[in-house]
């Protein structure tokens, strides 16, 4: 069912208001790692290693060199304050940044232009790139994202055409399981304050097995879930086996 934007958002039938309206509320704290994304600044330590390690293999990139990524696109979508995309632009990829929050936009434009980084952020959704014709790209990234749009099935096929052939496609987002909705929903939000109450609603969560259906009519291959867990003694997100609350898997296409 087609919803109607907040103002702060570019029209799409994809995206979900209310979660676009409560991350533009917010949009000034990206980059404060004591701020409402303090979680995220401790998870992405070990997003980013996924990431590189993935695309290096999937490239056959030199794994020393400085900027192995170099001369490939990259589109990270739901980019918020850019907390991916501008490691993402050191790492060699040019980098096409969209999230449907305006505000959110602003704020990761003006902090890569301190850091002196070229990164091509705009205010759009994956539905406006593919309408345009943009990419494709060699790489995509939705991260944490999934989770909070309208349609989430459509919003994956989207993405996954607006990457090249032989292309990498990261998925990243939260089980549906008892254990996330006790430990990401209740004890993240109720209990230890991580994030926001209200950032997640728990029946909005994903199972890898419909990440897989969505997908099912598309010329890709899928891989995963590969699990991410976090370990209150060392305050560190690691790879694990256990995919319960957080996971992420991989996409290539034909």
């Amino acid at each position: 069912m087609t919803q109607a934007a907040s103002p702060d958002a570019p029209p799409s039938w994809s995206i979900d208001p209310a979660d676009v309206a409560r991350f533009s509320a917010i949009a000034a704290e990206w980059w404060d790692p004591k701020g409402k994304f303090a979680p995220l600044h401790v998870f992405n330590p070990c997003r980013l290693a996924f990431i590189r390690e993935q695309a290096v293999a999937r490239f056959d990139r030199d794994t020393n060199a400085r900027a192995p990524l170099e001369g490939l696109s990259l589109l990270d979508i739901g980019c918020g304050g850019g907390l991916l995309s501008e490691p993402m632009a050191r790492l060699g990829f040019t980098v096409t940044a969209i999230d449907a929050s305006e505000k959110n936009i602003k704020t990761a434009a003006t902090h890569a232009a301190e850091q002196g980084l070229e990164i091509g952020y705009r205010p759009a959704t994956a539905e406006q790139l593919l309408a345009e014709g943009a990419g494709p790209f060699d790489v995509v990234l939705t991260m944490e994202v999934i989770e909070h749009v309208a349609d989430p099935g459509a919003f994956l096929r989207t993405c996954s055409q607006l990457l090249k052939p032989g292309g990498l496609m990261i998925v990243a987002t939260l089980n549906r399981t008892l254990k996330a909705l006790a430990l990401a929903k209740i004890g993240a939000e109720y209990v230890l304050r991580w994030v926001p109450a209200g950032t997640h609603d728990w029946k909005q969560f994903l199972k890898p097995d419909e990440l897989r259906a969505f997908l099912a009519g598309e010329p890709v291959q899928m891989q995963g879930p590969f699990g991410v867990t976090y370990n209150p003694l060392t305050g560190r997100w690691s790879r694990s086996s256990d995919s319960d609350i957080n996971y992420m898997m991989t996409v290539t296409r034909d």
